[in-house]
């Protein structure tokens, strides 16, 4: 018989070797959970991983509140696991595969209103050394469109004069612009820093004791910030980077843009993630493209005002 736990540390080490530190957490965490849920029911042993254990684990999850995409990665991260298994011989086939994943909500985050949001930015805070650091974080998160996991894993060595050097999904790096709003809250926080912090200490945002800010602690400080601000909306970093790219769509309409700088691999997902629909996509092709108007005859169009030159 084999010990679960001791062969998660051996599929996290291997997985190591490749994976992102917060894709590595990620996984622990799910497998953590997995390992917990078997314990309690006394099954600690691989052998006892099969597609019912899949299915009790994945139910309890839901039963206690978890969200369908989180169920989804908690899904995908056993998936992976077995298949770890099954090269090593420790089973025969995959047991998730036997069992039906979450649905995936097709509500997104509501983006906040441009103007709204503008003046919760620029309401003065308290002037505290956390709310400094706080305000670089909001404004960094909406300026570049950063993933919660991206702006928690940022170095000092990461930040340059007009862009951030982030990691993103995939082990995938991408360089995105710095607004001049965050460029200026980044200033006024590492001008303070150094008295959080020893000099050896490399994280961008730490915490009053001078370590690295974890996730939990970052969407905690956004609520904080919102609440005492007086913001009448729940404010978390998707729901920012989803601002952002909501925003900077409908002021430029460069799809593959937003694509670059939300480090999106397919086209497909930022166009979902950004609730640009089939019609918004057929105008911009018709404005766009030479050929897309149709022709009532030679050097006639079917429309009657004359296109534009610009």
């Amino acid at each position: 018989m084999t010990k679960l736990v001791s062969e998660v540390e051996g599929f996290l080490t291997e997985l190591g070797q490749t994976a992102s530190p917060a894709t590595l957490d990620a996984y622990r965490r799910d497998l953590t959970s997995l390992i917990e849920h078997q314990q309690s029911r006394g099954a600690d042993q691989v052998e006892g991983l099969d597609s019912k254990a899949i299915r009790n684990f994945l139910g309890a999850e839901r039963a206690r509140g978890l969200a369908s995409r989180s169920l989804q990665r908690r899904r995908a991260a056993l998936s992976r696991f077995s298949e770890f298994l099954v090269e090593r011989g420790l089973l025969t086939h995959n047991p998730v595969t036997l069992n039906r994943g979450p649905k995936t909500p097709k509500d997104l985050p509501k983006p906040l209103d441009v103007d709204q949001l503008a003046q919760f930015l620029d309401t003065p805070h308290d002037g505290s050394p956390l709310s400094v650091r706080d305000q670089a974080m909001l404004e960094l998160l909406y300026s570049s469109g950063l993933r919660l996991a991206e702006l928690a894993s940022l170095d000092l060595g990461d930040l340059q004069e007009q862009r951030v050097r982030v990691i993103g999904k995939g082990s995938r790096p991408r360089q995105v612009p710095v607004g001049k709003r965050a460029r200026e809250a980044l200033k006024c926080w590492l001008g303070i820093r150094s008295t959080f912090v020893a000099d050896d200490e490399k994280a961008l945002f730490v915490s009053q004791q001078g370590r690295r800010l974890g996730h939990r602690a970052i969407q905690q400080r956004l609520v904080t910030q919102a609440r005492r601000r007086g913001l009448p909306e729940h404010l978390h970093p998707h729901r920012l980077r989803h601002s952002f790219a909501s925003h900077l769509l409908e002021s430029s309409q460069d799809l593959r843009a937003v694509q670059e700088l939300l480090g999106h691999a397919n086209l497909s997902t930022t166009q979902v993630y950004t609730r640009l629909d089939w019609q918004q996509l057929a105008q911009s092709y018709d404005q766009a493209h030479p050929r897309a108007r149709r022709r009532t005859g030679r050097g006639d169009t079917a429309d009657t005002e004359p296109e534009s030159t610009s």
